[in-house]
């Protein structure tokens, strides 16, 4: 897990040129090594790099850094970057495909026995356009990653590539050896082709990235002091700033009207696609968008501090991060290419010196596979060997296992109004036993209301006095049912109790009741009671009613389904709790539960060998959110900044807990069959590769295949 602390800053940007998980380890070595950073995790999927600083480092320092690993970094918009990129790969896609295609058919003619003079030339000038002109890139990627000492995919792409068109060459300059210039220019082809249907299922996997960046204003009309508008760029505008936003327009940045009525398109944060009415006083968010009137707006939150700010980093921190099945993976993936080099010199030797034993094993799989060459020169069978190892060899298929299924999981969640602040809580959701929730504002609206009260309204009045002053949630349903202008002289709050004061010449508390049998027919309809106590001395009651969240009952339902134990543990008294906990379907109930008090019940269930999930306002509840396996939040629209949680619900109740839960047991399913095929790929086919079994075509065309299967597996992440 990463560390955090409270002055660590975080960054993210774009690194381009890396080509598979041995590049995307350079470069986060390279940054561990700059002064400053405390964590560093590059993501190949999203071609993001994620940093944690426990101090201020110059970005230059960490352009540094990639660049000294021999890659670069993007400052350009990602529909930019992506649509020039696109752009580049369908040229190269053109260009090779253009010349490899007549190429390949020639080369059926040569070995049908048609032989043309002049074939071997035409190999060495196709090839040399293809690799060096389409497979430029691939070529550069090879020599940065040669001359910083570490080997990547495109190493092993163009060894095998230059190795084959080598043969046009050598035989052009009378060396006796089969040709497999044209095998070079496929051997690019297909990889390039591979690159770019791999690139458009990336880009598709991760399009809730995108369409969060989408909807961020480019700039914003700032109201100057005289009135005037003034169009200015979204990085100019300050907090307190005025913006005036017409119908159609999207909102630049958080903040509150100041100035006329309208309905807004609040999709991007609820889901929901009925508008929102939105009057004076009331908040927006920036990126969602103005439908009806024209409205001015008060920037409150600008930048990084802004809700899609941090809803873009927090989904790019979780997809940036390492969760611990990832760590095998990476090791393996760490000393791959160079024992894939090692083991294509090895098939090489060993068909140069052994042809000669061994070819009536290559003529009797000839009869089966019809792609075994035909050739048995030493030289000839020798580099037909080593080109084959080299190319069949996939570590994108192992490097893109564990990043696109968190890509594809994290999006899945971010559709359910989830929001995924640490990576791990995915791996291990999984295993969750027992989810622990809260009462108020969890499994309730938390927005409770006063339904009844005995109170004079003189002593109601100073009640409400009190309780402006508390912070408890109940306060604000007990202060807002009398406007006062009364003080009290004095004021206490005792934790799980209630509170204390002096209004006039009276004491008051009001809080727990000392004997909850006298509220019996109010606790029985899952009601709270309130005590009012005037002068030690029982004054009467105050009945208040939080409506149960639509989803709580379903919710329920689900865990059970899933095999989970739910558990409500509140603060509320008995009688009130077991009321709720029968209406939705809870059996295992703790009441009357002090916040520091369900740590220790965390702590039992934990000891009894159980991962706790434990669900709550992220207010009293910080210390059992931390000590939980993993801690969820119930956010509050664009409340974001809950510290203690791994996960944060932005929309919706306890549902998104079970929605949790099933995306992360989807996802940990799907890593585990991208670990599985990647590695069982990769030794079935290298055996065969190095026993002369395999046609460099088909190895290639596998290899794209394997890195593009692992895509479409991880694609298949849906929650229900």
């Amino acid at each position: 897990m990463m560390a955090r602390g409270e002055n660590s800053k975080k960054i993210s940007f774009s690194v381009t040129g890396m080509t598979c998980a041995t590049c995307a380890m350079i470069v986060e070595r390279s940054l561990k090594k700059v002064d400053g950073v405390i964590f560093a995790g590059v993501n190949l999927a999203t071609e993001t790099a994620f940093v944690v600083l426990e101090k201020d480092v110059p970005m230059k320092e960490l352009e540094e850094a990639v660049r000294k690993a021999g890659y670069d970094v993007s400052y350009e918009q990602p529909e930019d970057l992506d649509r020039r990129r696109y752009e580049e790969a369908k040229r190269n896609l053109v260009v090779s495909w253009g010349i490899t295609a007549p190429l390949m058919v020639l080369m059926v003619f040569h070995m049908a026995g048609f032989h043309l003079p002049w074939f071997t030339f035409l190999e060495a000038v196709g090839g040399a356009i293809v690799l060096f002109g389409a497979g430029r890139a691939s070529m550069k990627g090879a020599w940065i990653a040669l001359s910083h000492f570490h080997a990547n995919m495109d190493v092993l792409v163009s060894l095998g590539a230059l190795a084959a068109w080598s043969t046009a060459i050598l035989l052009l300059a009378g060396v006796k050896v089969a040709s497999f210039g044209a095998i070079g220019a496929m051997i690019i082809a297909l990889h390039v082709t591979g690159r770019f249907i791999e690139s458009h299922l990336r880009d598709r996997a991760s399009k809730e990235i995108k369409s969060l960046l989408a909807i961020q204003a480019r700039e914003a009309r700032i109201l100057d002091e005289s009135g005037r508008e003034i169009a200015v760029p979204i990085e100019a505008v300050k907090e307190g700033f005025i913006i005036m936003v017409r119908p159609g327009e999207r909102i630049p940045a958080d903040g509150r009207i100041i100035d006329g009525v309208t309905s807004v398109d609040e999709s991007m944060i609820t889901g929901e696609s009925i508008p929102v009415q939105k009057k004076l006083e009331e908040e927006v968010t920036g990126g969602s968008l103005n439908l009806t009137g024209s409205i001015k707006v008060q920037a409150t939150k600008i930048g990084e501090d802004s809700f899609l700010a941090q809803m873009i980093a927090l989904i790019q921190e979780a997809q940036g991060a390492k969760i611990p099945i990832q760590a095998f993976a990476d090791r393996v993936t760490n000393y791959f290419v160079p024992a894939v080099t090692a083991l294509a010199v090895v098939s090489g030797l060993f068909w140069f010196f052994g042809i000669h034993r061994f070819a009536s094993f290559l003529d009797g799989a000839s009869r089966y596979l019809p792609w075994v060459t035909s050739v048995r020169d030493p030289l000839s069978i020798a580099v037909f060997g080593f080109i084959s190892t080299l190319v069949i060899a996939c570590p994108c298929a192992l490097g893109l296992a564990t990043p696109m299924a968190l890509i594809t999981g994290t999006g899945a969640a971010s559709r359910k109004g989830l929001v995924i602040r640490n990576a791990e809580a995915i791996q291990t959701a999984k295993e969750v036993g027992i989810v622990l929730m809260d009462k108020t504002g969890t499994i309730t609206q938390g927005s409770p209301q006063v339904v009844e009260t005995n109170l004079s309204d003189d002593d109601m009045e100073r009640v409400a006095a009190l309780e402006r002053h508390s912070i408890h949630p109940l306060a604000k349903a007990i202060s807002s049912v009398r406007d006062t202008e009364l003080e009290p002289a004095s004021m206490e709050e005792i934790a799980g109790e209630g509170v204390r004061g002096t209004v006039g010449e009276d004491s008051y508390f009001v809080g727990k009741p000392h004997d909850f049998s006298l509220y019996s027919k109010q606790l029985s309809m899952g009601r709270t009671v309130v005590e009012v106590r005037k002068n030690k001395k029982i004054a009467g009651f105050i009945a208040i009613e939080d409506p149960l969240r639509n989803d709580s009952i379903e919710a329920v339902e689900r865990l059970k389904r899933l095999g989970i134990v739910p558990v409500m543990v509140t603060g509320d008294n008995e009688r009130t709790a077991q009321s709720v906990g029968k209406r939705i379907g809870i059996e295992k109930i703790y009441a009357g539960i002090r916040p520091e008090e369900k740590l220790n019940i965390l702590r039992d269930f934990q000891a009894h060998g159980q991962k706790v999930l434990m669900v709550g306002d992220g207010m009293n509840d910080a210390a059992a959110l931390k000590g939980a396996d993993i801690g969820v939040a119930i956010g509050t629209g664009t409340d974001l900044a809950i510290d203690s949680a791994d996960i944060v619900v932005v929309r919706g109740g306890i549902s998104s807990i079970a929605d949790a839960i099933e995306i992360s047991r989807q996802t940990f399913t799907v890593i585990r069959q991208n670990l599985f095929w990647a590695f069982a790929y990769n030794v079935i086919a290298i055996p065969l590769a190095m026993g002369a079994l395999l046609h460099p075509a088909i190895a290639e065309t596998a290899m794209a295949f394997s890195s593009i299967s692992v895509i479409l597996n991880s694609m298949r992440i849906r929650p229900t």
